[in-house]
């Protein structure tokens, strides 16, 4: 079982990731993690903090010699703006964050105990976990990428950026809409027997958990609902030494809960961020007067980042569903079985 967990704060001394359940004998290549990392950094309309980190992975633990040990792998990105104890107290919720209930759950005074952690900078641990498994998914001659869909409603680049100006001028923000595709997956990952195991839904749940995302749909999606069923159900088709394939692919790649060997499409809308340089009305927590809401530093517009931050939680997920079927003890292993089946799905 794959197992993935992070700690750390936005400007704690560093963020920490810890990667169980990879696989013995594994090549782990340490530029590829910033490679990735670095992508994340990317993007039109991002904010200052950009300028200040330059994210670089330390492996800490389960690799020798840059081969996996088949313990767990521990990866740290250190914050440059490491100040966390020299920050003033936030008393201010911002309007669609995480403030307000983080610090009516915990029993916080101080917002700044609950933005620490809810603050999108975790998902850099993520995306470093997240690039040693498309490393694994690599050697199956799987890989995943990503793309902008739409920003408020703009699909060209040239509008795009101009309505990012747009809102940098307004001190406003931007959400929009992103897909990741994974390639090459093999018919068969996930199960349709019981409700935790099916793909779709450990894909839709580990997409949702990216900070900012509202929803998230498979192929057509939302447009299958009206429709009827004989002009979007994906045909079937058999070709000797290619087996069973599609010649369309409305269902994003997932059916009952299973991979269909088709790529897997997904795409997600992510809310405009919720930090504003124009503040919204908020309440002051300890008075519950109105003030307006706290302002930090932050994103115009990040949904270019959050496309890597989807593609290393659907690395992970699709990780985690491969080795449930193939076995996750060494890489030997995992490869003589997918031989075998590779062989067997394509009679």
């Amino acid at each position: 079982m794959l197992r993935f967990m992070s700690a750390g704060e936005s400007h704690g001394e560093a963020m920490v990731a810890i990667l169980e359940g990879m696989p013995a004998g594994m090549k782990i290549e340490l530029n590829k993690i910033n490679q990735e990392l670095a992508r994340r950094q990317q993007g039109y309309g991002r904010g200052q903090r950009m300028k200040i980190e330059r994210d670089t992975a330390r492996i800490l633990s389960g690799i020798k010699g840059k081969t996996t040990l088949g313990s767990p792998i521990a990866l740290m990105v250190g914050n440059k703006d490491f100040k966390i104890n020299e920050l003033p107290a936030i008393f201010a919720p911002r309007p669609g964050h995480a403030d307000l209930a983080g610090a009516v759950k915990y029993g916080f005074s101080d917002i700044r105990c609950v933005l620490e952690r809810a603050s999108a900078r975790e998902t850099a641990v993520r995306v470093a976990a997240g690039a040693v498994c498309k490393m694994f998914l690599g050697e199956f001659n799987m890989r995943i990428e990503s793309k902008i869909v739409s920003i408020a409603g703009e699909t060209e680049q040239k509008q795009i950026r101009k309505k990012i100006d747009e809102a940098r001028k307004r001190k406003d923000t931007l959400g929009g809409i992103f897909e990741v595709i994974v390639r090459n997956v093999p018919p068969g990952l996930g199960t349709y027997v019981h409700y935790d195991r099916r793909l779709d839904a450990k894909l839709a749940a580990s997409l949702m958990s990216i900070p900012g995302i509202k929803a998230v749909e498979f192929g057509m999606g939302f447009a299958l609902a009206g429709e009827f069923g004989s002009s979007v159900h994906d045909e079937i088709f058999y070709l000797k030494n290619k087996g069973f394939y599609r010649k369309t692919n409305n269902a994003g790649g997932l059916e009952g809960g299973m991979s269909n060997g088709e790529p897997i499409i997904a795409r997600c809308a992510m809310k405009p961020i919720t930090t504003l340089a124009n503040p919204l009305s908020s309440v002051d927590i300890r008075t519950k007067k109105k003030r307006l809401a706290t302002v930090q530093r932050a994103d115009i517009c990040a949904v270019e980042a959050a496309g890597v931050i989807a593609e290393a939680m659907a690395a992970m997920v699709i990780c985690e569903v491969f080795m449930e079927k193939f076995g996750a003890d060494s890489m030997i292993s995992i490869k003589r079985a997918f031989r075998e089946y590779a062989g067997h799905y394509k009679k």
